[in-house]
């Protein structure tokens, strides 16, 4: 799952839980509209107040959730949208059977279909969710290798179509065996949690981290040209260089990270230009580790 603010999988199970029950009381919400429509009973008075879509059982949950790695997820960004639709057409509908007047089929469609797309939304919500759930490294939180090159092809053919630039990169940890025979192994995961912990938390909710294998991972930065993908790659390279990782028994460790980049090719297949990157990957390793070196056609 695309994240922007980290969310390990216990936040993502029970993001997914709540956002169920969410939904639930916006359907029974929903079904009272369907009453007050049909029944001619009166509205609910939040129903036809300022900003309804704040007052409404899910839409008390959803604004709670602004501050959280949830609130981060664009997914659920997108769903604030037409759930404030769905209020201002029910207000609208509410308001004119209260004061007797009739409905026009073309308004009532439009509650159902916003309805429908409120609902789309929250489905696609969940289906990230589950994703990142079901396909998560349970180490270190990054993706798995699955899926890896199913969503790495779907960025492939936005560059073919020419909507995008994407970037991606390896990136290893530089003498990750030395935490692990100096500390033990205990302390080479720690290290590997906190490292992912902290590239996620520096991704965009769009881009995509790999565990690759051991202390390799893969980055994805889509609509980054070269010139920016460096830079952002640059960024966490930096950032990594800096990062102090307490891994028990009074002791903390400081590691770096070395970096292979380059473009995804639109003419070659996915596996290739992943090469292409551990080929520039290589080149940084050689070249004193805690750097990133692009590909070019010599590293072949």
């Amino acid at each position: 799952m695309p994240v922007g603010a980290y969310m390990s999988k216990e936040v993502m199970t029970a993001a997914i839980s709540a956002l169920d029950q969410a939904l639930y009381m916006h359907e029974q919400w929903c079904n009272g509209v369907y009453c007050s429509l049909i029944c001619r009973l009166p509205p609910d008075e939040r129903d036809l107040a300022d900003v309804p879509h704040r007052r409404c059982p899910f839409g008390q949950w959803y604004y709670a959730q602004q501050d959280t790695p949830l609130g981060q997820h664009p997914g659920f960004v997108a769903v604030a949208t037409e759930h404030e639709q769905l209020h201002r057409i029910g207000a609208h509908l509410l308001a004119m059977s209260h004061a007797g007047e009739s409905i026009s089929v073309r308004d009532y469609d439009s509650f159902v279909n916003s309805m429908t797309r409120l609902r789309a939304e929250v489905a696609g919500l969940r289906h990230e969710l589950e994703d990142g759930v079901t396909n998560r490294d349970p180490l270190t939180g990054a993706a798995s290798r699955i899926g890896m090159l199913t969503k790495l092809r779907l960025q492939q053919q936005m560059v073919k179509r020419e909507l995008q630039a994407c970037t991606i990169a390896m990136m290893d940890l530089d003498l990750f065996k030395t935490v692990n025979d100096t500390y033990g192994h205990q302390a080479g995961d720690i290290v590997l949690v906190e490292t992912v912990r902290y590239v996620l938390t520096h991704l965009r909710p769009y881009d995509e981290f790999f565990r690759y294998g051991g202390e390799e991972f893969l980055v994805c930065v889509p609509g980054m040209n070269a010139q920016a993908g460096l830079e952002a790659i640059e960024r966490i390279r930096e950032g990594l260089s800096t990062l102090v990782i307490d891994v028990g028994g009074g002791h903390t460790v400081q590691v770096t990270a070395s970096f292979g980049m380059t473009l995804l090719d639109a003419d070659v297949p996915v596996e290739e230009s992943i090469n292409r990157a551990d080929q520039a990957l290589y080149r940084a390793k050689g070249a004193g580790r805690n750097q990133t070196q692009v590909w070019d056609p010599s590293m072949s």
